[in-house]
C-alpha cells in the first residue's frame, strides 16, 4: 500500500510563531507516516521537514535549482529541478492533500494549483480565496482535517 503524501506549502520566511506552526504540522505528518513533501527550502518548508524528521518522518524536497545542495538539511529526498518557480505545480501533483502555513505569492499559486486540480487543502494564517480551501488555527486540527480528507 502506497503511503499518503501530503505537501506542506508556504512562506519562505517568517516570525517564529509561523515556524512554529510548521514545525508541529510536520511533527503530526511524520507521525502519521505519511511522507511529507514541500519546496525543500527555508522558512515554513524547513520547519516542517524538521517537524517531520523528528517524529522519524521521510521528506521531499522539490526545489527550483538545479543544485541539490541548496536544499535545507531535513530534506531526505532533493528532486532539483532547475525550473524555478514551475516547481510548485509539480509539489501540488506529487500531493495527496495539502497544508498552506502562511505564505506569500508562491504560496497563492500553489493553493491555486491544488484548487483547480481538485487537491484537498487546508490553510493556517495563509491566502482565503476559496471555500473549498478549509481555514483552521491548530496545526493538529489542520492535519487530523487534510487525512480525513486523503
Amino acid at each position: 500500500m502506497r503511503k499518503k503524501v501530503v505537501g506542506v506549502i508556504g512562506a519562505s520566511s517568517c516570525p517564529q510563531a509561523i515556524l512554529e506552526v510548521a514545525e508541529k504540522v510536520g511533527e503530526e505528518i511524520g507521525r502519521r507516516g505519511a511522507v511529507l513533501v514541500c519546496g525543500g527550502l527555508g522558512g515554513v518548508m524547513e520547519a516542517a521537514c524538521r517537524g517531520a524528521k523528528k517524529e522519524g518522518g521521510t521528506t521531499v524536497g522539490i526545489i527550483p535549482y538545479k543544485d541539490a545542495q541548496r536544499a535545507n538539511s531535513f530534506v531526505d529526498v532533493v528532486i532539483a529541478t532547475g525550473i524555478g518557480e514551475a516547481r510548485n505545480a509539480v509539489i501540488i501533483n506529487s500531493s495527496d492533500g495539502l497544508i498552506a502555513v502562511s505564505g506569500k505569492y508562491g504560496t497563492l499559486s500553489e493553493i491555486a494549483f491544488a484548487l483547480k486540480l481538485g487537491k484537498p487543502i487546508v490553510g493556517i494564517s495563509t491566502w482565503n480565496i476559496d471555500d473549498r480551501m478549509e481555514r483552521v488555527k491548530d496545526p493538529v486540527e489542520a492535519v487530523n482535517l487534510i487525512f480525513e480528507k486523503i
